[in-house]
């Protein structure tokens, strides 16, 4: 269920578990929970856990950490992957004014250092740019990664949310092993605009959020788009055995490039659906029958 996710890089679980919900944004975790949560998540060969340092306000990889010193053990097991340049206004935040990026040298290692801190941690397996500032100095952020690798601090670097140009610009400073972007069946644009296939030329493997749309899949008055594809699934589904969301989930991991989905559910049985999707193959004219129930229209 382990896949490398660049030729340099470490090794990722398949499936990845989306923290950004565990806490106050979201299911409202104690320590006790997301320590279960941990554990089923290991026991299920989901060993990957994506962070931010900004999620619930900048207080989710604290619980996260708390969690961890329940059971010490653990933290060889897993990999850690968190992701820093987001400011928040918020009171944890007093400092920040206006919500704004920030990827210069200090900052990105006083941000690694707190999350180490957070996350009860003396290294993070991946560091993410969560977004790309328009300001951003490519030497001072491969300045920084240099520091962190040499320190031991952080083991991997990558990127969230960067165009192909972002990428290879900053690619050319400092190695980097993802780049972690929105993909689903109501967000085609990766599969149109290069990000994807320079994924494949690099030899990296993209993570993908919001695979399932925000659960736009599940709303109760579809849009035209959603109901399209829903349709589709629907039949797939039927066809196949499976549940909708496994079909949407197979529908990435069938991409070349080796999209790692992030499950941002907090219940075990949905993380345990989307690592089943693993088994799930649609054919070619399947995939371009969502594809088309998509956008509307068949390819050109």
């Amino acid at each position: 269920m382990k896949t490398k996710v660049s030729g340099y890089g470490p090794e990722f679980s398949r499936i990845v578990a989306g923290c950004m919900n565990w806490g106050t944004w979201g299911a409202n975790l104690s320590a006790e929970q997301s320590l279960q949560l941990i554990e089923d998540c290991i026991s299920i060969g989901v060993t990957t856990f994506d962070h931010a340092d900004i999620y619930g306000h900048y207080t989710t990889e604290a619980l996260f950490g708390e969690a961890l010193t329940n059971n010490k053990s653990l933290r060889e097991k897993i990999q850690i992957v968190t992701k820093c340049g987001i400011r928040l206004v918020t009171p944890n935040r007093p400092d920040n004014r206006i919500k704004s990026y920030k990827t210069t040298k200090d900052y990105v290692v006083k941000s690694v250092e707190q999350s180490l801190k957070n996350l009860q941690t003396d290294y993070i397996d991946m560091l993410l740019i969560h977004r790309p500032s328009p300001i951003m100095n490519p030497a001072e952020i491969a300045e920084a990664f240099e520091q962190l690798k040499s320190e031991g601090k952080v083991l991997h670097f990558g990127v969230s949310n960067f165009t192909t140009s972002q990428f290879k610009m900053l690619h050319g400073f400092f190695p980097l092993q993802t780049n972690q972007i929105e993909i689903s069946p109501l967000h085609l644009t990766p599969f149109v605009d290069g990000s994807l296939d320079q994924c494949i030329q690099y030899g990296i493997k993209p993570m993908a959020y919001s695979t399932l749309a925000g659960g736009k899949f599940f709303a109760k008055n579809p849009e035209d788009s959603v109901f399209r594809i829903n349709t589709v699934v629907s039949d797939l589904s039927n066809k196949y055995n499976v549940s909708a969301d496994q079909i949407l989930t197979s529908w990435l991991l069938k991409h070349p490039s080796g999209i790692l989905p992030i499950i941002g559910s907090t219940k075990i049985n949905r993380i345990q659906s989307a690592v089943d999707s693993l088994h799930v193959q649609i054919s070619d004219e399947e995939w371009f029958r969502i594809w088309e129930a998509s956008t509307g229209h068949e390819v050109a």
